[in-house]
């Protein structure tokens, strides 16, 4: 039998919908490819689609944008979904844009990645139209995805400048290359077989008799589903044994983003096609990324694929299945494919630029491509089916086994199916050998009833078989290759030589996967084994956390390499039939019953008898209803080639007869039809059960009436503890159950290697109907035989704890061992006596034996009753009266009773203790239940709420410890010599003050260190503090995250009401805000008896406090709680437009304050920066509750989410939350020290709380504290001129923790950030809040002032902008008379996001250089806030917004330059963008100017314009050319002053060249004019300056050609003359 695999067998992959919300944040793009554009960011998930605002000229957009998406499905669903962020350009309500590029991965990438996001990342676009054109710009988002109970860390960002290495911050998982290449996905679809019937018997008969002919009534075709993409086959009408041969091509980046590809086999129909099977393809089980790794292949093979029953009918209630949501329960279909990768050279110029999907016909493939069909046997023999759920009735009841589509009798593949992989048709036929074919189901047989919850089939000696022949491609060996992996997981051990078992003779059908899995499996074990080698030679007591992880490590990657993607022989199916219906399922995976004569290459329960329990097939099988047993077989399987079946019952039980069907020549080899036992052993079963914990909450008052049945073989009993068990969620049943006379069928031997399992199930007894299923644990008992000794090691055996399940998840575990005895010939007479505990006497029911039950000491428990506190409403009855009842191992203690919960929650009484026996093993301690009662008028009391401490060893009191504790409390000091020297001098920054740090932080900057400390406010510390995490702690989480939620002394424990709701495990329901009813706030102590008197002999040692020594008395205190709230981000949208209006409120007992009228508008990143003063009492007010709400014009406002925060655990805490530390101690400005009391004081009073003597301040900046002597800086002095110790005083306090006995971490100055959660929406962060909380005793002296924390108000700028001239701006207009090129140039500016107030220069006409003068000035008025490095924008988003919208965007100088057209739109020539905070120097000169000021930005001198506040220089202008590549276009000399809103009010200056301190005109050509207004000008200009040299030319030829004309006209005459001399 093989080993129990309770939680795996029985319970299912979990697929019902959850909530999965998802966060994307678009910053900014970059670096976009196009001239000018208008772009829109589009964020897509699935079908949902959201947008961006538009950003106008500019291809850097900065947006800044919060969304969020909601979805309600299974997690597999939402996992293979597709994010994708696309740039749109010039988008609006008429068109559609034109896209720029995007950029697509799946969520389960995302959700893989730590903390499930990515932050601040930069997604790379790509144009899908043209692979060939690369990248398209750059977009800078968040993306995270938050489960219930997740909580997203929010990230710091500590330094911009890092994250504009866009290279080295790219939106990609760690293991994915930078640069992706373009690749082509090859899926090739052969041919499909076994396809089910898709039609009814009836439509069939319809046909033939319209027709005339019974056509098959199925048109199937493929659909391949693929990083968003989908590709369809033809569609091969009417057919069963469809033949494609296409190949779907996607054309993808490479490595993919997305890990899976779906298949899907659908019946095309007019009206809805169906999917008929799906199977995915998970990229990563078929290619390796190492350095010896393989691109994506698989097959070609057959993939094998499941879902609903193979009968037909027109509403399938396992439709889902066949889709591939949850696990199939039947045999679909088969599809041969294949798929390679090919990467695509992106360069050559045959390659199609397009990412559409293809669809091409491919060649058929020959029959052996796929192995050699080989005939196997499959044998099965049922020896026990037990608890049958009595709700199936009482029909006679029978098994059928199926492999692929070989008799499946019901699923409608009736007998005249042909097909080529069924050679065999009827049930029971015999071929020509006379061997026996097939028999695939157990005779029916009326089930016998084994208690009023289950039946059982009456087998006893005779065991029904089944066997099957089937014929499939011999692919044996990708089975094998997983057993061997298998087992090497299992053992974890790495001494199987791979090499000598995985060489295959067969290469038939072998692929390149087969090959490359080969390679990748056995070089991943060597350096397993090496890593392993290493590991034992290296483990050490400190690591060994570490190894156990690397170990798992290991686990994980076996397991991973064990799941083979290309299939062979089908999964078996066995169906639990009755009445000609199916009931229940069962899946057994082939290659775990695989026979190979190599023991390690065979299946782990190939030949074994295993445990298998029956389910119920799809949806039904979630929830209570699916939770029952529907039957528990011991089945024995076998399935090999028919060649090699000689041993195939050697794995029986022994002592069997064979019962053959056919009598005749062929007996020898024909296999048995059943088997009847002669051998049986007789044996009896102890079960020792002796508590359990944790259970499931079954009734409405929180508890449940726990008892549990034990079934084991065909019989049952059931446990009845003789205690009274009502109301409890840890009973103690100490109870032996005995079953005697247990018959088992085998060899001894057998039974006692490897004995049946014992299944235990816990019920709750209701007194009306029937009792309720709680949960259900597996166990398997040690056996003794008879001739054994019963004596150690073995025996007796050892409680241990067992996991009960309850459907999916965990309920608690039970405390139980289990012992199975062999009856030998004597009787019982030599089975061990039953030693009980002699001290008392339960009558008929047993009591766990000495020797196996724990060994019990006396302890005390004491019990610290603080109070209750949030009590709600019992039975619609407010709690008055409450008392606490403190129960464990039967004993306990009441509190005494609140007389008036309203008017003092706290007890009168404050320790009580009461004695127990309790195990000396501390992991066998049982639970201690905590009740609250109600007590009312007439002797009634009601249940209000109970908690069950399960663990008690946090509270138990070590007495080693305290010896040493308890001598340095009598203050022995004396021992000189133990005297430590701490020096205080070098601490780090946050001993010393703001200004300080500031230098330090950055002492290159000389303008920092001028920094007047006037000029900084809290905002400065909470800036600085991101970056250096000093001055005020910024912790990512809630407070008491760090300092162990305060429960120093005083504990907290939720108070449960209410069942548990059926979906979720019960640590979930623990955490249920629908059962907290309140909260018992208190303490425990536990020790053995004798260490308290040792302890009561000490120095004032109170007896009425036992252990709870110096606590603080718990009488009502008044308070005064000071709220700071800073921000919130990432809130939740409340209205339709993706935004909300947020605003606070926060309630504190009675006191509730709304702060409605300063809500925020359209803001999901809210700056508050709010404090609120609040008088409370403790205990009454101890809940704070900061809530965030959404404001609304018309009708309520509703929550956004809300925090809780314990104020009463805060402020008794010795970690002294009350009011942080700060790092330096100031009397005045942004720094001041806000606690009433002085560090002097503080540090006095903490040593006098611990007994410890006052600290000793010495000359020379020392203070003595515990025996050690601090020094720091000496000669400070406060505001009165006079020497001071409190800075030496705050240094001790930063450091208690170093203090012995008493010290601990102080909590310093700090903001915390806390989950926002909606009640309506459990589990979901809903946003988050930082904040932080200060109380002030009022009996102590009043506080100062609230600091000022308000937002900081920006600062008013001007920005003045001179632009001087241009030069080389590239020419782009041609003259339509001279031919000749030139620009009309103007330049134009805006600061970004202020696009509505761009301003352009004057025109220059005619520029014929690309020279242009202007003398043009820009102003822009701003406002800025220095600590963020942003302008701040308030503006309406629309016409018919009620207010304005704030926003923040960097401070960024637009720069244009532009060639004016008078009849057509002008022209875009170039650009500049220059962030005043980082931008490069101006060159001297034009020709100084280059491209590498905007291409190598990092390497050039930056100017931050806020500290030189006046630039002048040389700029260049870039576009991109036709290939996507940055060219400059032209260069401009401006001047750039910056001036503060009171400095540009003194020195005003006018725009353009206009008064005041107007610029000169300036000195332009005069052909800058149009040539018809001076035609003269122009000429003359034309002709000296541009054509010079060709009018030189022509007028010499033109004289050259006068002359030779002249000459020639001449020359007769004159020859003549000569001639006559005349």
């Amino acid at each position: 039998m093989s080993p129990i695999r309770g939680d795996q067998k029985l319970l299912q992959s979990h697929d019902s919908k959850s909530n999965l919300i998802f966060f994307v944040t678009v910053i900014e793009a970059r670096q976009l490819v196009g001239l000018n554009m208008d772009p829109v960011v589009c964020v897509e998930i699935g079908d949902e689609k959201k947008y961006t605002s538009m950003k106008e000229s500019t291809n850097c957009p900065y947006y800044n944008e919060y969304f969020v998406f909601d979805f309600h499905v299974p997690p597999d669903v939402m996992f293979d979904k597709i994010l994708k962020v696309s740039v749109i350009h010039s988008k609006n309500l008429l068109r559609s844009g034109t896209l720029v590029g995007s950029f697509k991965l799946d969520v389960g990438t995302v959700y893989t990645q730590p903390e499930h996001q990515f932050f601040h990342k930069w997604a790379t676009l790509c144009d899908p139209d043209d692979i060939t054109a690369g990248c398209k710009g750059y977009v800078k988002c968040d993306i995270a995805v938050v489960a219930k109970g997740d909580t997203v860390k929010t990230q710091h960002k500590a330094n911009e400048t890092d994250e504009d290495d866009i290279e080295g911050n790219l939106l990609l998982p760690e293991d994915v290359p930078a640069e992706r290449q373009w690749a082509r996905f090859y899926v090739k679809i052969y041919r499909a077989e076994g396809l089910p019937k898709m039609n009814t018997s009836i439509m069939a008969n319809v046909k033939k008799a319209f027709i005339g002919e019974n056509k098959d009534l199925v048109d199937p075709y493929v659909q391949v589903q693929f990083a968003g993409q989908k590709g369809k086959t033809s569609i091969q009408k009417s057919s069963y044994e469809p033949i494609w041969n296409e190949q779907i091509v996607f054309t993808e980046q490479f490595p993919p983003l997305c890990r899976r590809m779906k298949v899907q086999i659908r019946d095309s129909d007019k009206v809805n096609d169906v999917a008929i099977g799906t199977h995915f393809i998970d990229l990563r089980k078929i290619a390796n990324d190492g350095d010896k790794g393989f691109l994506p292949t698989l097959g070609p093979a057959w993939v094998n694929m499941y879902g609903s029953t193979r009968s037909y009918t027109l509403m399938d209630e396992y439709q889902d299945l066949n889709e591939g949501l949850g696990e199939g329960v039947s045999f679909r279909a088969r599809l041969l494919i294949n798929l390679a990768v090919e990467i695509l050279d992106t360069s050559s110029p045959e390659v199609m630029s397009s990412t559409e999907v293809q669809v091409e016909g491919v060649p058929n493939i020959s029959d052996n491509a796929t192995g050699k069909i080989e005939e196997f046997f499959l044998f099965g023999c049922f020896l026990e089916a037990t608890m049958i759920d009595r709700k199936i009735g009482d029909k006679p009841i029978n098994f059928e086994v199926t492999i692929g589509t070989i008799y499946d009798r019901l699923g409608g593949d009736g007998d005249d199916e042909e097909s080529e992989l069924i050679h065999g048709s009827s049930d029971e036929e015999v071929d020509d050998g006379g061997d026996m074919t097939s028999v695939s189901s157990t005779p029916p047989m009326k089930p016998v009833i084994t208690d009023r919850n289950y039946f059982h089939l009456p087998y006893f000696e005779r065991k029904p078989c089944i066997y099957i022949k089937s014929w499939w491609q011999d692919q044996r060996r990708r089975l094998y290759n997983a057993n061997i992996m298998d087992r090497i997981a299992d053992k974890l051990n790495i001494f199987i030589k791979l090499h000598s078992t995985v060489y295959d003779r067969n290469q038939t059908g072998k692929t390149k996967l087969d090959r490359e899995r080969l390679k990748l499996c056995m070089q991943e074990l060597e350096n397993m084994g090496q890593q392993a080698k290493n590991m034992r030679s290296q483990v050490k007591k400190s690591n060994v956390k570490d190894k156990i992880k690397l170990a798992q490590n290991f686990l994980h990657k076996l397991r991973f390499l064990t799941d083979e993607p290309q299939h062979s022989v089908p999964d078996i199916y066995i169906w639990m039939i009755s009445n000609n219906k199916r009931i229940a399922y069962a899946r057994v995976p082939s290659k775990d019953i695989l026979f190979s004569p190599v023991e390690e290459e065979t299946g782990k329960d190939c030949g074994k008898v295993q445990t298998i329990f029956f389910k119920l097939p799809g949806k039904k099988s979630f929830g209570p209803a699916g939770w029952t047993v529907q039957a528990k077989t011991e089945l024995y399987l076998w399935l090999g080639l028919n060649r090699q079946r000689k041993d195939y019952l050697s794995g029986l039980p022994n002592g069997f007869e064979e019962n053959k069907a056919v009598k005749g020549p062929g007996i020898q080899s024909s296999p048995p039809i059943s088997l009847m036992y002669t051998m049986k052993q007789i044996f009896q079963l102890r079960v020792h059960i002796y508590q359990a914990r944790s259970l499931f909450a079954a009734d409405s008052t929180g508890l449940s009436d726990p008892f549990a049945r034990v079934f084991f073989s065909t019989h049952s009993q059931l446990i009845i503890s003789s205690q009274v068990l009502n109301e409890t969620l840890c009973p103690t049943w100490d109870q032996l159950l005995v079953f005697d006379n247990v018959e088992l069928y085998g060899e001894a031997g057998e039974l006692r290697d490897d004995p049946p399992i014992i299944v235990i199930e816990i019920y709750d007894q209701d007194t009306v109907g029937k009792a309720d299923f709680m949960g259900r644990t597996f166990a398997k008992p040690i056996t003794k035989m008879s001739d054994e000794h019963y004596g150690p090691p073995r025996f007796p055996p050892q409680l241990e704890y067992y996991q009960i399940y309850r459907g999916n998840g965990t309920a608690g575990e039970m405390l139980a061992a289990f012992e199975l005895l062999q009856i030998g010939p004597a009787g019982k007479a030599d089975l061990p006596p039953i030693d009980g505990p002699s001290d008392f006497d339960r009558g008929p029911i047993l009591p766990v034996p000495i020797g196996i039950r724990p060994v019990l000491s006396k302890y005390r428990i004491e019990v610290l009753f603080w109070g209750l506190r949030d009590l709600k409403r019992v039975n619609l009855a407010q709690v008055d009266r409450p008392r606490v009842d403190i129960e464990c191992a039967g004993k306990g203690i009441q509190s005494a009773l609140i007389q008036n919960y309203k008017k003092n929650p706290n007890f009168s009484t404050l320790v009580k203790w009461f004695e127990v026996d309790l195990p000396e093993n501390e992991l066998l301690h049982p639970p201690l239940n905590i009740r609250v009662v109600d007590c009312r008028a007439f002797g009634r009391y009601t249940l209000v709420g109970s908690n069950a401490v399960t663990s008690l060893r946090k509270f138990i009191y070590r007495p080693s410890d305290k010896s040493v504790s308890n001598w340095s409390a009598m203050g022995v000091y004396a021992e000189i010599k133990a005297v430590k020297y701490v020096s205080l001098v070098d601490k780090p920054d946050d001993e010393k003050g703001g200004k300080g740090k500031k230098k330090r932080k950055k002492g290159e900057e000389v303008e920092e260190e001028e920094l007047d400390e006037s000029m900084l406010d809290w905002w400065s510390k909470y800036f600085a503090s991101i970056e250096t995490l000093k001055d005020v702690r910024i912790f990512n989480r809630e407070l008491e995250y760090q300092f162990d939620s305060f429960e120093d002394w005083l504990h907290t424990f939720n108070l449960y009401r209410g069942k548990c709701s059926d979906d979720a495990n019960v640590e979930q329901n623990a955490a249920d805000e629908d059962r907290l009813i309140g909260k018992f706030k208190g303490s425990l102590c536990i020790y053995k008896v004798p260490v308290f008197d040792e302890m009561s002999r000490e120095m004032g040692f109170d007896s009425n406090m036992g252990m709870f020594q110096n606590i603080p008395h718990n009488d009502t205190i008044n308070i005064i709680v000071r709220v700071y709230v800073v921000k919130a981000t990432e809130l939740h949208p409340a209205d339709i437009n993706g935004k909300a209006d947020p605003y606070i409120a926060i309630k504190l007992g009675k006191t509730e304050i709304k702060d409605k009228e300063n809500y925020i508008s359209k803001q999901l990143n809210p700056v508050f920066g709010k404090s609120f003063d609040i008088e409370a009492t403790l205990p009454m007010d101890s809940t704070l509750t900061v809530s965030i709400y959404d404001w609304d014009l018309v009708g309520t406002d509703d929550l956004i989410g809300e925090t809780k925060i314990d104020l009463e655990n805060r402020y008794y805490s010795k970690h002294r939350p009350t009011c942080g530390l700060s790092g330096s101690y100031a009397t005045h400005g942004y720094n001041v020290w806000r606690d009433p009391l002085k560090p002097t004081q503080i540090l006095a009073k903490l040593c006098k709380d611990g007994k410890m003597d006052p600290p000793q301040y010495g000359p020379g900046g020392r203070v003595k504290v515990a025996n050690r002597v601090y020094t720091g800086p000496t000669e400070i002095e406060d505001e009165n001129g006079i020497h001071t110790d409190e800075h030496l005083a705050l240094a001790v306090l930063n450091r208690w923790e170093d203090i012995p006995r008493i010290g601990c971490k102080l909590v310093p100055e700090h903001v915390e950030t806390r989950s926002l959660l909606n009640p309506d929406k459990p589990g979901m962060e809903q946003g988050r809040i930082e904040l932080w909380v200060d109380m002030f005793p009022k009996d102590m002296p009043a506080p100062g002032p609230a600091i000022d924390i308000s937002p900081r108000k920006p600062k008013k700028f001007e920005l003045r902008v001179i632009v001087w001239n241009t030069d080389e701006v590239v020419l782009e207009d041609d003259d339509i008379f001279t031919g000749e090129k030139s620009s009309d140039i103007f330049v134009r500016g805006w600061l970004k996001g202020q696009q509505e107030d761009k301003q352009d220069t004057d025109v220059h006409y005619r520029s014929l250089t690309g020279e242009g003068n202007f003398n043009w000035r820009f102003i822009y008025p701003f406002d800025y806030l220095q600590a963020e490095e942003k302008i701040v924008i308030s503006k309406k988003e629309s016409m018919f917004s009620w207010d304005e919208t704030e926003y923040k965007i960097p401070a960024r100088l637009n720069l244009q330059v532009w060639d004016a057209d008078h009849f057509s739109a002008d022209d875009f020539l170039g650009a500049i963008e220059l962030d005043l905070n980082r931008f490069p120097r101006g060159a001297k000169t034009a020709k100084q100017c280059s491209i590498d000021m905007v291409i190598n930005e990092q390497d050039m001198p930056m100017v931050n314009l806020f500290k030189q506040k006046r630039i002048k220089g040389w700029w260049p202008f870039v576009a991109r050319d036709e290939n996507d590549e940055l060219e400059i276009t032209g260069k401009v000399e401006a001047e750039l002053q910056l001036l503060t809103g009171e400095e540009a009010e003194k020195s005003p200056v006018g725009e353009g060249r206009n008064e005041p301190e107007p610029l000169e005109k300036p000195n332009r050509p005069d052909i800058t004019f149009l040539w018809f207004l001076s035609p003269l000008k122009a000429v003359r200009h034309l002709i000296c300056n541009q054509y010079k040299w060709l009018v030189i030319k022509i007028v010499f030829v033109l004289m050259l050609l006068a002359i030779l004309a002249l000459f020639l006209y001449n020359m007769p005459g004159y020859m003549a003359k000569k001639l006559l001399g005349v």
